[in-house]
């Protein structure tokens, strides 16, 4: 059978995996975090940093939106 251009070739089915030790994913766990980029402390405090201040205006920002819109429906609907 000959494959014509734009048609998809046969695949096979993927074969199932061989069966391993259980304890084979800690082994694979520590290769895996070998190859993790571990961020310095400086990039950490500042990152930590970063999120903290971002936090805080974000927190601010909706503090203030609520404040306004209590304002707001207390004077529509509450007569002030």
């Amino acid at each position: 059978m000959t494959n014509r251009p734009g048609e998809a070739k046969d695949t096979k089915l993927a074969a199932t995996p061989a069966r391993r030790s259980k304890f084979s994913f800690f082994s694979q766990l520590v290769e895996e975090m070998r190859k993790v980029h571990w961020p310095t402390r400086q990039e950490a405090l500042r990152l930590s940093l970063l999120v903290i201040v971002l936090c805080a205006v974000i927190g601010a920002i909706l503090g203030g939106l609520d404040l306004g819109f209590t304002r707001l429906f207390a004077d529509l609907f509450l007569g002030g």
